[in-house]
């Protein structure tokens, strides 16, 4: 079969029924979203079906995945039904690979790769459609990408096609974003059976699914394939069954495994063994696994969350929302008829959120404001955005890429540029760009690999880098076996290729590892603390330790790499020890205004430092009052949480806020979490620090009455009609809700005799969010979580009141609640 002779209704896929309408909406319209369950065939067969098309004559269709393993596979599917090879009409790039030729038209490409393209060509001259595929994961690159393409699409290129597909979207949203029709692929589900486990204990996670797994293949027929947070969690699982499941055949599967071992877990076992694949989000969407009939899912995740507090993000297990859920089960369903076993209950159902937060939303955003700096763009929030970025992190990243000399009064510099050009975090670019200066590439590609992979030693190793930078040398100089470093010379040799130059396997100087992990972290200095052992205080002014039995720990410098955003004194896990005489370029005379709250006042000092570290300090008579207040914001931005009355009455004001702005996007809700608000008040709370004089006149202040009037006056009126403080219900009582910060639907606490004569469960939001009800007892114990009223009365209500009538006989339960008046108090019987 060639290009020419493919004709893509041939393949029974259930998106082949609208192949028409997308040529259709595509020919009249520059913008389309097209909704498709797994499965359905749109990733595979609708670029293919496009290729014909008269808009795109000449020019070439730019497909973006956001895994490499699904990037890969869809470019070979796409081959396999042309009866080509990849990189012919279909290629792929991915990070360090390009697959593609003169003769690629479909060039299937990781996020991050379109971004690069359009730093190379604004007006992407030769794409005629750019397809962002499974959007609904919502990554950070994904969002940036479209960002520009909508901005290409109105200012250069109107003629630009841009489709959205996925399989679960917000589709009046992303219509009205992009002012493009809509094309729906019902696909073809069959029934799974879902069944709930009951909530997990996440320290016996993996027992509990192993267990869940050996069950489910007794009871049930075909392969399985089993949800797991990470590859902790994935091994532990897998150590299990190896030992209980003799007759399967047990495979991995997540990103950063060989192609070889992903593949193996794909396709169905060459011996004819049963399957049992244990994966990450990875096989949620973008991945078609044969023989799939069983889905056990831990219903956890893991994801990197940014915290704008210490600049640093970590990786978090997290609950994921009821839309990925419902993905999981459905790859049980893709074949025939089959079977889902969630570990949670049907109440932690009810409360899962309903779709994942965008990554935009708790990511770093330096690579985000480095990519709108080299298009000129300043104000990043007037971008069309389907989530704008938060403002407490876009700060963060601004000032960090001031620090690493691609910004310069918020443009972008020379250096920026460079920075760019590398497939990198900035902070990783600006390292390679200075050793590039230095004479200290060797080291710097192998310091880069490093800090971009796992480590390949473990915790036991100890926190210095150089020990791992031993080991790569080491494995390479011998050309030993092992994957973990062989991975990693992978990606350094990646990098060496990038620069033309050849490695280095001599033993490392320690302290020139030092200067480079300094270059690409300059806030991660630091200092040992006078008298505290494996103390140290950071050059952005937190404090971490490391263990007391380690190398480093006596070293009166470090610069560090690694290290977990914990409150208070951080932990380090890597890092190298620094010469004090290489840091003499750091050094600062400041004037320094400084909130002291253990000593209850303003400090004024002229100091000598780096950072937030002072070498030497001297008092600084007269200092400029108008420094004052910047004194306080900036203790505010550091120790807030503690130095302001973040109270009930706040934190609900804040819960809130924070629901509506998870549950209307289009109003342009502020974010108001503790550490936006932190990292945003100067721009709120600076009108009310004129008395401000001592710590205890920052508790005086009324947090909530001032964050009430930092909202527009519409705002306002807004918040309380759409997210009220309390619910009147039909005893006449005014019930207290409680709103929660993950934008969960608020509880309403009440009396079940106070909601008599009350038929549905009362809404929120315009109508379109139900309470979630904890119907109390006549001595408030908890009798019943309901969302559905209704079926409470119809269902549940019997069994509850055989039991209230014996523990409270004095009061009256109706056979009909939905008729009786309801009361505050109890009522003798007749």
């Amino acid at each position: 079969m060639t290009t020419n002779s493919f004709n893509p209704h041939s393949i029974d896929l259930p998106v082949v029924d609208i192949i028409a309408e997308v040529q259709e909406h595509l020919t009249a319209k520059n913008s389309l979203v097209v909704n498709a369950p797994p499965g359905a065939g749109k990733s595979t067969l609708l670029p293919l079906a496009l290729l014909k098309e008269p808009w795109l004559e000449g020019k070439k269709i730019l497909m973006l995945e956001p895994r490499r393993l699904a990037a890969r596979t869809i470019a070979e599917r796409m081959s396999f039904f042309l009866g080509e090879k990849v990189g012919q009409t279909v290629g792929f790039r991915i990070r360090f690979e390009n697959r593609t030729s003169d003769q690629t038209i479909i060039e299937v490409v990781t996020e991050g790769i379109l971004t690069r393209m359009i730093q190379n060509d604004n007006a992407l001259e030769n794409v005629g459609l750019v397809i962002f595929d499974e959007f609904h994961e919502r990554s950070i690159h994904a969002d940036v990408a479209l960002a520009l393409c909508r901005e290409a699409q109105q200012v250069l290129r109107p003629d630009l096609r841009i489709m959205i597909m996925s399989a679960t979207l917000n589709m009046p949203q992303l219509t009205s974003l992009l002012n493009a029709p809509a094309a729906v692929s019902k696909g073809r589900q069959y029934p799974v059976e879902i069944h709930y486990a009951g909530d997990t204990d996440e320290a016996v996670m993996s027992d509990l699914t192993a267990r869940t797994v050996i069950s489910a293949t007794k009871k049930h027929e075909g392969d399985v394939l089993v949800f797991l947070p990470g590859q902790r969690e994935i091994h532990h699982t897998g150590d299990i069954l190896k030992k209980e499941l003799r007759g399967f055949a047990i495979h991995n599967l997540y990103g950063s495994l060989p192609q070889r071992q992903q593949l193996a877990a794909i396709l169905p076992d060459k011996n004819g063994k049963r399957k049992v694949v244990l994966a990450t989000s990875i096989a949620e969407t973008s991945l078609t696994i044969e023989g799939i009939k069983i889905v056990v899912d831990s219903g956890f995740g893991r994801t990197s969350k940014f915290d704008p507090n210490s600049g640093l993000s970590r990786l978090e297990t997290v609950r994921i929302s009821r839309d990925s859920a419902d993905q999981r089960a459905g790859r049980a369903g893709r074949l025939s008829a089959g079977v889902c076993y969630r570990m949670w209950s049907k109440v932690t159902h009810q409360r899962l959120t309903d779709q994942i937060v965008p990554e935009i939303m708790e990511a770093d955003l330096a690579s985000l404001v480095l990519d709108m700096a080299q298009w000129g763009i300043v104000d990043i929030q007037q971008m069309t955005w389907l989530t704008p970025p938060p403002k407490g992190p876009l700060m963060q990243a601004t000032d960090l890429l001031h620090q690493l000399e691609a910004l310069e009064d918020g443009r972008i510099t020379e250096h920026g540029k460079r920075m760019l050009k590398l497939p990198c975090h900035p902070r990783i670019a600006h390292m390679l760009l200075l050793a590039e200066e230095e004479d200290q590439l060797p080291l710097a590609t192998d310091i880069a690999a490093l800090l971009e992979e796992r480590d390949p030693l473990g915790r036991e190793a100890g926190i210095d880098l150089n020990t791992r930078i031993d080991a790569l040398r080491v494995h390479r100089r011998e050309n030993r076996e092992g994957r973990k470093l062989g991975r990693i010379e992978k990606i350094a040799s990646q990098y060496r290729g990038l620069f033309n130059i050849e490695p280095d396997d001599n033993v490392v100087d320690p302290y020139e590892t030092g200067v480079l992990l300094t270059h690409a972290y300059p806030e991660r200095i630091a200092f040992a603390r006078p008298g505290n052992n494996a103390q140290f205080q950071l050059s952005n002014g937190r404090y971490a330790m490391a263990g007391h039995r380690e190398d480093l720990a006596a070293e009166p410098w470090l610069a560090i790499s690694h290290i977990d955003a914990r409150d208070g004194m951080g932990k380090i896990f890597m890092a190298s020890p620094l010469n004090p005489r290489d840091l003499a370029p750091l050094v600062k005379e400041k004037e320094v205004i400084t909130w002291d709250t253990e000593d209850g006042g303003l400090e004024a000092n002229l100091n000598l430092c780096i950072g937030s570290i002072i070498l030497k300090s001297s008092p600084l008579p007269d200092p400029d009052p108008s420094h004052l207040a910047n004194a306080i914001i900036d203790a505010i931005k550091k120790e807030g949480e503690r130095l302001l009355d973040f109270n009930e009455e706040v934190q609900q004001w804040q819960n809130r806020v924070i629901s509506l702005r998870r549950w209307n996007p289009q109003q342009e809700w502020p974010e108001v979490s503790t550490p936006s608000l932190l990292l945003t008040s100067s721009e709120w709370l600076s009108p009310y620090l004129s008395d401000v004089k001592r710590p205890e006149d920052l508790k005086k202040i009324d947090l909530q009455e001032v964050l009430q009037h930092s909202l527009s006056f519409d705002q306002q009126e807004l918040l309380e009609k759409q997210a009220p403080t309390h619910l009147k219900v039909p005893s006449g009582s005014r019930i207290k809700l409680q709103y929660r910060d993950n934008g969960e639907v608020p509880v309403l606490a009440v009396k079940i005799q106070e909601v008599f004569g009350l038929a549905e469960t009362p809404k929120i939001n315009n109508g379109t969010k139900g309470v979630l009800m904890h119907l109390l007892s006549p001595g408030y114990k908890p009798v019943q979580i309901t969302s559905d009223l209704k079926s409470f009365w119809e269902n549940t209500y019997f069994e509850v009141r055989k039991e209230l009538k014996r523990r409270y006989a004095k009061h009256v339960w109706p056979d009909d609640p939905t008729k009786e008046p309801a009361t505050r108090f109890a009522k003798r019987r007749k």
